[in-house]
């Protein structure tokens, strides 16, 4: 018993140690391609560490929404749609007094964690099947037996079952209560989703606590108002964080969420700096952009799966893939894990879901949009643009990554993420984190 023990605390310690050392080779990767000077690097690096967080702009509104992790993740999840966002920290109920940050907030959860729980756990739902649930659905018995959809990475006759009945009939229901515009519908799913799926089980007792931890999942780890702007865009960058909560020592409430986008929109805004202007008319190849070769990018091809595609962002812990086609790898589209909102929202996905390819799945989504079904072309640019062209575009798009593409060939060579963004301003200072809140930052990334 002994050894077991030992063992297991070994792997344990051999885990975060892993952890540690992706953090920093990342990073290490990053500061060695860069080819700007090293005083204009530390020129920028000195700059952001000036910067109080206090100075950043609110999130709209100014409240911090907070999901309790008590609640259930239908309930979570209408109100992440309800209040368009993605993600919220999650406040322990058992510790809601608590005015110690590291026993009141339990993490972070995302709104693609839950519909992927949802989809991972479909074959389970499958069995409450009824004629009751399909009429109570708006769906009769006979398209009941029809509808389904194969659980990411399984396999055998349980995958043959879908998202319920009960989901697409909920799914029509919204459909036809907000039009066309899928973008909108898709955050603000109607009613009828959270009274049927979502309360019936096993997702009625299913708690955001209980999947907390599963994929993109972020630990909950602070800055507070008087921190410098290096601190969050570190976290954003090496250390792998989405967002940055901002909370007063000794205060239970958060003052503050900062994410990625809002970063590198912020970044958008400062054109016209000389600070920011020496770095971002650099092509981004001199910024070593993208960090990556080409045979490293996971991509899709356009007659895979749609399952397939969303596996590939599960195993490689990514957001999104690019679509290509054909025997040139050309690029034709893009697939991310928000996309999976949609297989909710139209029900004709799911009468084929089994073969539904990612062509035919980003065809379906584009006839949703006002455009007459034309597909989004992928936002893409080339080694030799500059890094402000791709600031401008990552905001002004509202998008998490954009694709490096060779010339006319439109092969892609690359991805440059909101992350990669944010590290071509900075360097990491020596012990910079190594008393963060009482503790280094690796420690509260791996508690």
């Amino acid at each position: 018993m002994v050894e077991v023990r030992e063992m297991a605390a070994k792997t344990k310690q051999d885990s975060k140690s892993g952890k540690d050392e992706r953090y920093d080779a990342y990073f290490d990767m990053v500061q060695s391609r860069k080819k700007v000077p090293c005083a204009l690097q530390e020129k920028l690096t000195s700059a952001f560490a000036k910067i109080p967080v206090s100075s950043f702009p609110k999130v709209p509104g100014g409240k911090v929404i907070e999901i309790q992790a008590d609640m259930s993740i239908g309930d979570a999840l209408k109100v992440l749609s309800e209040t368009n966002i993605l993600s919220a920290p999650v406040v322990n109920p058992d510790a809601s007094d608590s005015k110690d940050w590291r026993n009141r907030y339990l993490g972070i959860v995302d709104y693609s964690a839950i519909v992927l729980y949802v989809m991972q756990t479909a074959e389970i739902a499958a069995v409450t099947l009824s004629a009751t649930s399909a009429a109570a659905a708006g769906v009769g018995t006979a398209a009941a037996g029809t509808i389904g959809a194969l659980a990411l990475g399984a396999t055998g006759p349980l995958a043959v079952a879908g998202l319920t009945v009960a989901a697409v009939g909920a799914a029509v229901a919204a459909d036809r209560g907000m039009g066309k515009d899928a973008a909108t519908a898709a955050d603000k799913l109607g009613n009828d989703f959270y009274k049927v799926i979502l309360h019936e089980e096993p997702f009625k007792s299913t708690t955001v606590r209980s999947i907390l931890k599963s994929y993109r999942w972020v630990p909950f780890v602070p800055v507070a108002p008087d921190s410098s702007m290096l601190s969050v865009m570190l976290l954003l960058s090496k250390y792998r964080l989405r967002n940055v909560p901002v909370i007063e020592l000794g205060s239970p409430c958060i003052n503050n969420f900062i994410t990625q986008s809002a970063v590198v929109h912020g970044l958008q805004e400062c054109r016209g700096r000389d600070w920011l202007d020496c770095i971002a008319a650099h092509p981004i190849s001199d910024l070593g952009l993208p960090f990556m070769s080409p045979d490293q990018v996971v991509s899709v091809r356009d007659n895979e799966l749609v399952l397939e595609a969303f596996k590939k962002m599960k195993e490689n812990q990514i957001g999104g893939l690019p679509v290509v086609e054909g025997e040139s790898m050309k690029i034709f589209g893009n697939i991310s894990i928000r996309d999976i909102r949609f297989l909710l929202l139209k029900p004709e996905l799911f009468t084929s879901f089994r073969e539904l390819t990612v062509k035919d799945f980003i065809k379906a989504v584009a006839s949703t949009t006002e455009d007459n079904g034309k597909i989004v072309t992928p936002i893409t640019c080339q080694s030799s643009s500059t890094l402000g062209t791709v600031i401008d575009t990552l905001a002004s798009r509202a998008v998490h990554r954009i694709y490096v593409v060779s010339g006319e060939g439109k092969q892609v060579l690359g991805v440059v993420t909101l992350r990669d963004v944010i590290s071509c301003f900075i360097t990491e200072p020596p012990n910079f984190f190594d008393d963060y809140f009482g503790f280094t930052v690796k420690e509260i990334l791996s508690r």
